[in-house]
């Protein structure tokens, strides 16, 4: 199994050197950014597992970066402050971090937090992944209803019938009955405004 890719920012150089040859003797993939900038350019032509950011560098802060990086990358972040305040951790959670902790971080106590927070990431993933497979199946759902509705009106059939009909003509096509259902649907459609 391949070791999990890390992007390290912080403004901090000699934070960010040491954190980095840390994780890296820990057996992580480490690509190391001293500004938001540079990390926004790696995550552009890398992939990895998780950031670890600094909360306060000039520019973009930490959070600001977090909330491009999941958006553009769907990479998620655990978050690590020199600070604590309680309205700050508040806020890393709202913006979905994985994590908060506060250096100065040796990187042998920094391993458990990094695995929680791929664990999540990894659930996380599979979640977003699931919706979008139920949002896919229900619009193949209302695709169908609808080509069955269609059915029943031009054909003077049942629901059952309809819905048998359209099954028996995927299955002749050797198509998918969603897909069968799609152009019939669409077909409707160019008829109306065509």
């Amino acid at each position: 199994m391949p070791h999990p890719a890390l992007l390290l920012v912080d403004d901090d150089r000699l934070a960010l050197a040491t954190l980095t040859e840390g994780l890296r003797a820990m057996g992580y993939g480490v690509a190391a950014a001293d500004s938001a900038a540079g990390a926004l350019q790696r995550a552009a032509a890398e992939a990895f597992d998780l950031a670890l950011l600094d909360i306060r560098m000039p520019g973009l802060s930490g959070m600001e970066l977090a909330h491009l990086l999941e958006r553009r990358h769907g990479l998620h972040s655990l978050f690590l402050s020199a600070y604590g305040e309680r309205d700050e951790v508040a806020e890393a959670v709202r913006q979905g971090g994985l994590g908060y902790l506060v250096k100065p971080i040796d990187p042998a106590r920094l391993m458990p937090a990094i695995e929680t927070a791929l664990a999540r990431a990894r659930d996380l993933d599979g979640l977003l992944a699931a919706k979008g497979q139920l949002e896919h199946a229900l619009a193949d759902g209302r695709h169908t209803s609808v080509a069955i509705g269609i059915v029943m009106a031009q054909r003077g059939l049942s629901e059952s019938a309809a819905f048998a009909s359209l099954r028996d003509e995927a299955r002749r096509q050797r198509r998918k009955l969603s897909d069968h259902c799609n152009d019939v649907v669409a077909a409707l459609q160019r008829n109306r405004h065509g």
